[in-house]
């Protein structure tokens, strides 16, 4: 059963009750609920005013000329909290505050005139980065020997390598940039920076860079952020696809405090990190899809070539031994033609043959000879094509050389009716 002050309630202005009261502390329900009423449930707001509150700034229904609470809406939501400096309390305050202010107001006036007039004599030397991980390692080094090593992880890199990381790895970034001169650096460092609960939060829910602005680096990543103040925090964080200030904080501020705005920047900001994880998964789920199909692609495109690869040997296997065939064949047709007669031989022919590259070739016959010799006889030549028939012209005819059903004994010479001399014609059947 619900307590009577969740009565009447919708499930949204229940959970902003719920989480109005993680964030504050506050253990009565009823007042969580009146303070969010007061500020029409704006649960940013209200968290704020009870920050306020705690800190001694003026309520929001009382509120001074400039509000500690500033949201820049640009580009991107910035929410900002300036932590002012506590004014001072009673006599004795005001009287330490009075005597000190001419001698502080001196320091400062003297140290900004001095600044300004080094600058005409030479160019800042922080505005040429050389080592920029050097500025942060030195950073690191002075700062374990002032306030120990019991501090949050620093990151050992340039701006730009955790800005890199801090998105690849889609993770809050919290920057941090030490005014070496200003009067609360040390009792932030010491009293805020350094406190376990602070120390915890950091290092398991966001990375952490930090450098000093009298570092060139420090200084180059001061000139983007643009502080108002020391000390100062930003956080960043990868939102609509680009690295972005979501977050600052700007004065002396107390770790309960600094847990408590760090976490609510988180929280108002994880669901774009959310979005993103989800839609860097689906990138990477469509990209190992796709890379699946084009491996199975290529190896499938490998085995059609090697299928190719395998089909081209073997052809070329293949044309090798039938080239190794017909030489040997034709080396034995050489061998066994008879010996060419003489050409006092009454009953030689003289055989002019026609080859289909134009060329001539000159042989003598015996008139008895098989028209077979003649075709053997052309076989065995090298400009001879593997497959020809021999024609004579007048009257143009086809000589019957290779033996056939019809007429398994070619005829002679003379029974083919050739003369003393003769030209016949070689026509290629290779191709047919």
């Amino acid at each position: 059963m619900a307590a009577p002050e969740e009565r009447d309630l919708t499930q949204e202005q229940t959970e902003k009750l719920l989480q109005f009261q993680d964030l504050t502390g506050i253990e009565s329900m009823d007042q969580c609920r009146r303070a969010l009423e007061q500020h029409s449930w704006n649960i940013e707001a209200a968290v704020q005013d009870r920050l306020n509150e705690q800190e001694g700034v003026p309520s929001v229904f009382n509120p001074p000329p400039s509000r500690p609470l500033q949201v820049n809406t640009a580009d991107h939501r910035i929410y900002s909290y300036v932590v002012s400096r506590p004014q001072p309390r009673g006599l004795l305050g005001w009287g330490y505050y009075l005597i000190m202010l001419p001698f502080r107001f001196t320091y400062y006036t003297i140290l900004d005139i001095f600044r300004f007039a080094l600058r005409f004599i030479r160019p800042d030397p922080r505005s040429r980065v050389t080592d920029p991980v050097g500025d942060i390692v030195s950073f690191m080094h002075s700062f374990e020997e002032k306030y120990g090593r019991a501090h949050p992880v620093f990151y050992q890199g340039t701006y730009s390598q955790a800005l890199n990381d801090a998105k690849r790895e889609l993770r809050f970034l919290l920057v941090y940039l030490h005014g070496d001169d200003h009067q609360d650096s040390d009792g932030f460092c010491r009293n805020t920076l350094c406190a376990p609960e602070v120390i915890s939060l950091i290092n398991t829910r966001m990375l952490f860079w930090a450098c000093s602005t009298n570092k060139p680096e420090g200084y180059r990543v001061s000139q983007a952020l643009r502080e108002n103040t020391y000390p100062f925090l930003a956080m960043i964080m990868l939102k609509d696809r680009r690295m972005t200030v979501v977050g600052r904080l700007e004065g002396l501020i107390q770790p309960d405090d600094l847990i408590n705005q760090l976490t609510f920047i988180m929280d108002a900001n994880q669901t774009y990190l959310v979005s993103e994880r989800l839609e860097r998964e689906e990138r990477n789920q469509t990209q190992v899809l796709r890379q699946q199909q084009d491996e199975a692609y290529l190896a499938s495109l490998r085995a059609d070539q090697e299928k190719e690869r395998k089909k081209r040997e073997e052809r070329e296997q293949k044309r090798r031994e039938e080239e190794e065939n017909l030489q040997e064949e034709k080396e034995r047709k050489l061998e066994c033609l008879p010996p060419e007669p003489s050409p006092d031989d009454p009953d030689s022919v003289k055989i002019i043959f026609k080859l289909p590259n134009d060329s001539r070739v000159e042989r003598r016959f015996h008139f008895s000879q098989s028209l077979t010799v003649i075709h053997d006889f052309l076989f065995s030549l090298k400009e001879s094509p593997e497959k020809f028939q021999i024609e004579a012209n007048f009257p143009r005819r086809v000589l019957p050389c290779i033996p056939s059903e019809e007429r398994p004994n070619p005829p002679t010479l003379q029974e083919a009716g050739l003369s003393h001399t003769e030209v016949l014609f070689v026509q290629d059947l290779t191709d047919e």
